[in-house]
């Protein structure tokens, strides 16, 4: 067996962090204007696709909540596969490790480890540009994951810069809640107006603070979920204690960094009981980046 074909059974669809978020506008078309970087994480649901001959595309297990025709991993196959007119089909088994609306873009990274892992698997070769805007079709956060590395993101989260990170540790939190995305960006309360940031921005504070990128700019949604889940403020509140944290995304996960693994267990030791969470280490690249150019 190739690493190929043993990367193509056993895919990780890694989550992602927002290592701060922030809500410049809002547009013409109702999308809202972001800025934020995008962390990966050595963590996530995994997928296994199985190349058919027969064009028939098959979810093989099933997702809880989630019926086969609107699951973003069958409509990421037959976006491509229209796209292409290739004659193949798949049938792909999801192993769900990320908790929905946990604001880990977990929906998104398996749409866009479909999109990568098809492109080898039925030999279609598209580029990454391609990929990425089939992408930004099935959702805002797809295109990021298709891009594969950490980046700076602008737009509604399609325009992508890669940036370097420190590797890290992240002690990641999740409250027993579901935060939907849609009802968050449409609350009255949430701030539109944060002022727009420049990358130079950011990596003029990387080379004065050892602690960048955490300790630049905030969560703009992080207040507004705080205060509709007491689960999340009850979180942010514990970490407050011990170690700067954020929520990421649209919520309801909580994050904190370190820079070894052994401090971040002896943290997570130290979460209540009933929490749930998980340490894992930063990525720099999807697993899958080399399936597209």
């Amino acid at each position: 067996m190739t690493r190929t074909d043993d990367l193509l059974r056993n895919c990780l669809a890694p989550a992602k962090l927002n290592l701060f978020l922030h809500i410049t506008g809002r547009r013409p078309d109702g999308y809202h204007s972001l800025q934020t970087v995008f962390q990966l994480l050595d963590w996530g649901d995994y997928l296994h696709f199985t190349r058919r001959d027969d064009g028939v595309i098959a979810r093989k297990t099933d997702v809880p909540s989630v019926p086969e025709a609107d699951d973003l991993v069958v409509r990421a196959a037959r976006l491509l596969q229209t796209h292409t007119g290739t004659t193949f089909g798949v049938d792909i088994e999801i192993d769900k490790r990320l908790p929905m609306g946990a604001g880990l873009g977990g929906g998104s990274s398996d749409a866009a480890t479909t999109l990568l892992a098809l492109n080898r698997l039925w030999s279609v070769d598209l580029s990454r540009e391609i990929l990425q805007n089939l992408g930004l079709q099935l959702g805002a956060d797809v295109p990021f994951f298709v891009f594969g590395q950490n980046a700076f993101a602008e737009g509604v989260g399609e325009a992508l810069q890669a940036v370097n990170l420190p590797r890290r540790f992240f002690l990641v939190v999740n409250p027993a809640v579901h935060v939907p995305t849609a009802a968050i960006f449409s609350e009255k309360i949430l701030t539109r107006d944060t002022k727009v940031a420049k990358i130079i921005d950011l990596l003029a504070q990387q080379r004065l603070d050892t602690n960048w990128p955490d300790s630049f700019g905030r969560n703009d949604m992080q207040a507004v979920v705080a205060g509709k889940y007491a689960e999340v403020a009850q979180v942010i509140e514990w970490f407050s204690n011990l170690a700067p944290a954020r929520m990421t995304g649209s919520g309801a996960s909580v994050f904190a960094a370190f820079f070894s693994q052994a401090e971040a267990e002896i943290a997570q030791a130290k979460l209540p009981a009933s929490w749930k969470s998980v340490v894992t280490a930063s990525l720099d690249s999807h697993p899958l980046f080399a399936f597209a150019s």
